[in-house]
C-alpha cells in the first residue's frame, strides 16, 4: 500500500506537529516523492500561522532528511544552560540565532556522514541524556525508547507514552480519511 507524505509526517513527527516536543526528524524518499519540495512549499504555507517549520537538513539523490520544528520551543530548549554548554563544547557560538545554529547542524550532517551527537538537542531531548549519551558512548543507558535515557526514567518513560498516544492519535484521524491540514484547522 502507497503511503502519504501526511501519512509519514504523522508517524514520525507527530509531538513536533502537535507541540510536544520541539521538533522531529524524518527521511522522505525522492524517488516516492517527486515532487517533495512542492509538498514542502504546501507544508510550510498551512503550518507556518501554528509555529511549525520545515527544513531540509541534508539530501542525497535518493532521499531528504527533513527537520519539523517549532522555532520558538526549540531555541527555547537550545538556550537552556546544559544545552549551551553542549553546543559550545561542540563548536556553536552562544551568540547564534536559531538559523545559524540550524545551518551549522546541516553542515555537519553532510560533512560528518554520520549523526553528530548534539543532534539530541535539536530534538528535545533532555541535555542530561545528550551528555550521557556522549560520555558513555552511547552504552549502558538506564531506558531506551525515543532516545536512550540516563537521566529521569520516569519522566522519559511519560513523555515516551505522550509521544505515542499523539502518533497513534494522529495515524487514526489519517486513517478515517482526514489531511493533515484538515486534522491542524480544525485544532
Amino acid at each position: 500500500m502507497e503511503r502519504t507524505l501526511d501519512q509519514i509526517l504523522a508517524y514520525h513527527c507527530a509531538p513536533a506537529l502537535a507541540g510536544l516536543k520541539p521538533s522531529n526528524l524524518v527521511s522522505l524518499s525522492r524517488e516516492e516523492f517527486p515532487d517533495l519540495e512542492e509538498r514542502l512549499e504546501e507544508y510550510r504555507q498551512l503550518f507556518a500561522p501554528r509555529g511549525v517549520a520545515f527544513r531540509t537538513m541534508c539530501g542525497c539523490d535518493r532521499n531528504v532528511l527533513l527537520l519539523v520544528y517549532r522555532p520558538a520551543e526549540l531555541e527555547r530548549a537550545l538556550r537552556t544552560p546544559l544545552s549551551a554548554a553542549l553546543l559550545k563544547k561542540d563548536g556553536y557560538d552562544a551568540g547564534e540565532d536559531l538559523a545559524a545554529m540550524l545551518d551549522r547542524l546541516s553542515q555537519r550532517l553532510r560533512v560528518e556522514g554520520d549523526f553528530p551527537h548534539e543532534i539530541g538537542l535539536f530534538l528535545g531531548y533532555p541535555p542530561e541524556d545528550v551528555a550521557g549519551f556522549q560520555r558513555h558512548r552511547g552504552r549502558n543507558c538506564k531506558l531506551c525508547g525515543h532516545w536512550k535515557v540516563y537521566s529521569d526514567v520516569e519522566r522519559a518513560k511519560t513523555l515516551f507514552r505522550r509521544y505515542d498516544q499523539c502518533r497513534e492519535h494522529l495515524c487514526a484521524r489519517l486513517a478515517v480519511g482526514m489531511t493533515l491540514g484538515q486534522v491542524f484547522q480544525a485544532a
